[in-house]
């Protein structure tokens, strides 16, 4: 399956959606393969500001617990309820269930980014 065009992925696997100074952020298919079954999730809560490259949250699964950072700065505008509530839907589809939502004010990390093609090929489906 590949990675919606739409967004820009880190190498520590969240996928980046910039629309207007809203930046949508989530975790990608292979982050939640790699995790296995996603458990847990827990996200700082709006209001909170966030420094380009900072954490915004954390995810844990059986296996192990992953920060969740942003490659922009700014403040945290809204998390996903559903989400923090029923971890599990990270499972069924990670691109439908963001994390948080962030009003950007500092985009310059966001161009260390790599496009879904350059993402999947370096990081192939299992």
């Amino acid at each position: 399956m590949a990675s919606p065009a739409d967004c820009l992925y880190s190498e520590s696997h969240e996928w980046h959606r910039l629309t207007g100074d809203t930046l949508t952020l989530g975790i990608t298919r292979y982050a939640v393969d790699a995790l296995t079954d996603v458990t847990y999730a827990s996200m700082k809560p709006a209001g909170t500001k966030v420094a380009a490259g900072g954490t915004v949250g954390e995810v844990e699964s059986v296996k192990t617990t992953s920060d969740i950072y942003s490659a922009a700065g700014g403040e945290i505008s809204e998390v996903n309820k559903a989400v923090a509530d029923n971890p599990a839907l990270l499972n069924t589809d990670p691109y439908a269930n963001w994390l948080v939502k962030l009003k950007v004010s500092d985009p310059s990390g966001l161009g260390k980014l790599m496009k879904a093609d350059a993402y999947d090929k370096a990081h192939p489906a299992h």
